[in-house]
């Protein structure tokens, strides 16, 4: 059913409620403050700058919410074992983060796991990117598939769906393949570990897509359905892209320069064409992909942190109960 209302009414009936920077802020109340600047320091993301007043004003708040969401699940699960009569197991909280490319990912995972595992009912938290699960180089190559790469097209779902699903049954010893942005590819041979965490932190870009409805009413799972809390970052597309030609500049002084790089012939050029470059890929790759596959998931979060010029979170819309 196709239902398109005014925009005003829009407004009003929204799944969502909207708080500003300070709005949002005051709702820390009395969370200490636990992470350090050295702390941060080894956090953030290249470009992608956070300071301490940020995590006060924006982090604590929504950890002390997660926090809240984790024990009340938890409660429901004990007293849904029980009214199943069935053996006591753990299964893990999930959270996923989606967003653009350069929308800040990769720090907020790091800063949500820094922080809710030192809150006393969730000591385990594990992160897992999405990357690991892209294809392998040579099967885009055989595909036709490399300039796609981060589109839904470019990843095994089904591999995916497995592990999440193997996550949430409480297995033991659930292992993820390992992506490497140095040499653009998944390490053959090369995992990473989930042991029953409290939380498991899943973040990437598509993390929210759903898949295509079967027109035969059977089961098919989305990667969000494993989710229980979902947050997507999310600015402006010039922003976007200013940040993405910014940390681009800045690999090619240091990573870019790695003999292992896949991307070390972008070092040697000058700083125009360098530029030039990253303004291309963003325009042909990352655009099309943010406005066809990832910006359209956004109202499937529970979270949207909207960033500003400064990469200052501005405004929060939580979705209500």
């Amino acid at each position: 059913m196709d239902v398109r209302l005014p925009q005003a009414e829009l407004e009003e009936v929204s799944p969502f409620r909207t708080f500003s920077r300070d709005e949002w802020a005051a709702l820390r109340a009395d969370t200490p403050l636990t992470l350090t600047v050295e702390d941060l320091m080894r956090i953030q993301s290249l470009n992608d700058p956070i300071s301490l007043e940020e995590v006060v004003a924006i982090y604590l708040p929504l950890s002390r919410l997660l926090s809240l969401y984790v024990a009340a699940t938890q409660g429901l699960f004990k007293a849904t074992q029980r009214f199943l009569l069935a053996e006591d197991g753990k299964v893990p909280y999930v959270i996923g983060i989606a967003g653009s490319v350069s929308a800040g990912k990769s720090t907020t995972a790091r800063v949500l796991r820094a922080l809710l595992s030192r809150w006393p009912n969730t000591p385990k938290v594990d992160l897992v990117t999405t990357d690991g699960f892209l294809h392998p180089n040579a099967v885009l190559q055989r595909e036709n598939l490399m300039e796609r790469k981060g589109f839904p097209e470019s990843y095994d779902g089904a591999a995916l769906i497995r592990f999440l699903s193997q996550v949430k049954a409480g297995k033991h010893h659930v292992e993820a393949p390992v992506y490497s942005h140095l040499v653009y590819d998944v390490v053959p041979g090369e995992t990473v570990g989930v042991d029953r965490p409290d939380i498991l932190i899943v973040e990437g870009l598509n993390v929210l897509l759903p898949s295509r409805m079967p027109r035969d009413g059977k089961p098919v799972p989305f990667v969000s359905d494993f989710f229980d809390f979902a947050v997507y970052l999310d600015a402006d597309e010039d922003l976007l892209e200013k940040w993405y030609v910014q940390r681009f500049m800045t690999l090619r002084e240091t990573a870019f320069r790695d003999p292992r790089s896949y991307f070390k012939k972008y070092a040697q050029i000058s700083d125009t064409e360098a530029e030039a470059t990253a303004h291309a890929i963003w325009h042909r790759i990352n655009l099309p992909n943010l406005r066809e596959n990832v910006l359209p998931t956004r109202p499937r979060a529970d979270l949207i942190l909207t960033k500003g010029a400064s990469h200052r979170i501005e405004q929060v819309a939580l979705r209500k109960l």
